[in-house]
């Protein structure tokens, strides 16, 4: 059977990036309902949370399969090679169609940990964890990074390192550590990233990552760059969660999709679904004996916290009157069920 997905994908493919806090399993449902990518990533996972017993449940959150994801790519990070062995050899099982391995993220706590971006300063390592979590599984590995940590002439060597270790594919986020997001992508470097994929992997599909706004971006860049596989759109998601579509979103449309954010956020407290938890990693507490929503503390639970629902409200309630006023109030909302009244005094 062949398990590559990247053979499979019609180029070139759109896939949503992995965004630490953002592409959890609710959301991706919901950028589904607007429109899928030909592939979802899930959030990037700590291998060695994974690992340990302690970190596994929250782990396993991470690593939720909703319905409509597949196919899915589970991103893993860390810097224990064993580790990424163990996850690696997992994931299949779980029903995820590969494992992609995060040596880009800029964050500072990654980074001190020695995982993300900060492996571009060991490779040694990163091709031992690399290799690791090759030999562990069935499934094709791909990678994730960026062009360096400080300089931009530093993916000679770097992106070398990796296509020498033939990943499935590797995405390039086009700018260094340093850099953040503070300046723009630097596209001028795609002809020679091609040329060093084209000399020392050839088979490795290539994604960009960086600026993509949406699929009409995507497929402008491919008309320049045609010699590339993928694109990966991140940000952009957060101003047009259609983005994979052509289609315009109505402010009708964005409060339908709000309010389905808010419901599937409320299942996933209330009780993993079994449709929802179909690759074992039931973790959801028991819905409530009386059948009611959960509110105030109750919403906090230690795997679906409440707080980080609220970054999603700007992509939601947006460029209309009164837009800033509703999602002010529901910045000040600590349970679903006050968002939800929010959202019916303000008659959306």
């Amino acid at each position: 059977m062949d398990m590559n997905i990247w053979d499979k994908l019609a180029r070139p493919f759109l896939i949503l990036a992995p965004m630490e806090g953002v592409t959890d399993v609710i959301f991706r449902q919901v950028v589904a309902e607007a429109g899928r990518p030909d592939l979802f990533f899930t959030e990037f996972t700590n291998v060695s949370s994974y690992a340990s017993e302690k970190g596994r449940a929250n782990a396993l959150e991470r690593l939720t399969i909703a319905p409509t994801d597949p196919p899915i790519i589970a991103q893993i990070w860390g810097k224990n090679p064993e580790h990424f062995a163990v996850v690696a050899g997992a994931l299949e099982e779980l029903g995820f169609a590969g494992v992609d391995i995060n040596f880009g993220c800029p964050d500072k706590n990654v980074n001190r940990a020695g995982g993300g971006a900060a492996m571009i300063k060991t490779p040694e390592l990163a091709v031992e964890c690399l290799r690791n979590a090759k030999k562990a599984t069935n499934l094709p590995v791909s990678v994730k990074t960026r062009l360096g940590w400080s300089s931009i002439d530093e993916y000679k060597e770097w992106l070398s390192v990796l296509l020498g270790e033939h990943p499935a594919a590797l995405t390039v986020h086009l700018r260094t550590k340093k850099e953040m997001s503070k300046v723009p992508a630097h596209y001028e470097l795609i002809p020679e990233i091609v040329r060093l994929r084209d000399e020392i992997s050839p088979e490795t599909k290539l994604v960009i990552n960086g600026d993509i706004r949406d699929k009409a971006h995507a497929m402008s860049l491919y008309e320049q760059y045609p010699e590339v596989d993928g694109f990966m759109i991140g940000r952009g998601v957060f101003v047009n969660p259609y983005c994979f579509t052509d289609y315009q979103p109505t402010r009708e449309d964005l409060v339908k999709l709000l309010k389905k954010h808010l419901s599937l956020y409320s299942e996933r407290v209330n009780g993993c679904s079994r449709s929802i938890c179909d690759n074992g990693s039931k973790l959801a507490s028991e819905p409530r004996n009386d059948g009611r929503e959960r509110s105030g503390d109750e919403n906090n639970h230690p795997h679906v916290p409440y707080e980080p629902l609220k970054h999603f409200f700007k992509i939601y309630i947006n460029n209309f009157p009164g837009a800033g006023e509703i999602r002010a109030k529901l910045m000040e909302t600590h349970s679903v069920e006050e968002a939800w009244k929010v959202i019916e005094d303000a008659g959306l």
